[in-house]
């Protein structure tokens, strides 16, 4: 796949208006004061995993509606104390999968809670798939309404996911990390934009960034959904996107103040690079990018995983 976006001197350049509703802060903060009502009640029961040095915890909580979200929590066994956190989020149309799939972070003496992403995952339903006529996938769910799209759902999931994480006793609350990529990446980084007490955030060529220019892009699963429901339905775009607009990560990356490690790969076809930079180049906090010339959407793949270790033992 040869360069199909913005030149890299360019890309560091790239930082787009961004198209923020007026009420943005209103709706995210009216959204989670709501969720906040229904009690958390964090339910973490020892699995039998078969490993010797890490206990795993199969996890549940209460996320957006009242809903039960699935999850593990993993830790080494024996901590001498606290333990800084990762609270992971996963790809699109990917499942927590089994304990032994998340075995880096306590390796290197982290605890880590992995959050099942509702409808996508092997656990966790979403039972208010909204009315609306919809693409096959996600994206489309809900997408008449900001009250009832999908991702209103999983970005309240995921904030509650911070607190399910930093209840339990194994958890230093001060250094709660949230990660993951692709779609994970995405909604790392709105937990990023909608929580003041992390200490760190690992951004991996995010999804659901700049709806407006990915879109333009993008033919395939993902953002392509998107169009193809545009092309469908023949409505005019801004119905979209002013909906999109309360769940772009540009905007959620204008308000994050945790200190970020980003990723990016110049020939990614999935989440062009050019939307990951305008993400980062609006982030608010303190934030670095590795650039991976010559990758896809894999980006860094292992590589990069080591780099965020030795940042995130510089950074906590």
């Amino acid at each position: 796949m040869p360069l199909f976006d913005k030149p890299l001197p360019d890309l560091r350049e790239y930082r787009p208006e961004r198209h923020e509703p007026a009420d943005f802060d209103r709706f995210w903060q009216e959204t989670l004061a709501k969720a906040s009502t229904d009690p958390l009640e964090p339910d973490f029961v020892p699995y039998d995993s078969g490993l010797k040095t890490v206990d795993v915890w199969d996890v549940r909580f209460t996320g957006f509606g009242g809903h039960r979200i699935a999850g593990w929590f993993l830790a080494p066994r024996d901590p001498a104390g606290p333990l800084p956190t990762v609270v992971h989020f996963l790809g699109y149309q990917g499942g927590r999968n089994w304990p032994i799939d998340w075995l880096v972070y306590p390796a290197a003496g982290y605890a880590v809670l992995v959050m099942d992403t509702r409808g996508q995952g092997t656990e966790t339903a979403d039972p208010d798939p909204g009315a609306n006529p919809q693409v096959p996938g996600f994206l489309t769910r809900g997408l008449v309404d900001r009250d009832t799209y999908y991702y209103r759902r999983v970005f309240t999931d995921a904030v509650r996911a911070v607190d399910a994480a930093r209840s339990h006793p194994i958890a230093d609350p001060a250094r709660i990390v949230v990660a993951g990529g692709s779609q994970g990446g995405g909604i790392a980084q709105a937990v990023a934009g909608l929580r003041t007490d992390l200490a760190a955030a690992l951004i991996d060529v995010p999804f659901l960034t700049h709806f407006r220019r990915a879109t333009e892009m993008i033919e395939k699963t993902g953002y392509g959904e998107i169009a193809d429901y545009l092309a469908r339905r023949r409505i005019p775009p801004e119905d979209v996107f002013g909906v999109l607009d309360y769940f772009d990560g540009v905007n959620f990356a204008a308000r994050a103040t945790a200190p970020a490690r980003y990723s990016v790969a110049l020939m990614d076809t999935v989440c062009p690079p050019s939307t990951v930079f305008a993400a980062y180049n609006h982030y608010r906090g303190p934030a670095e990018i590795d650039v991976w010339p010559y990758n896809g959407h894999e980006g860094g793949a292992q590589l990069q995983r080591m780099r965020h270790l030795k940042w995130l033992a510089d950074t906590l």
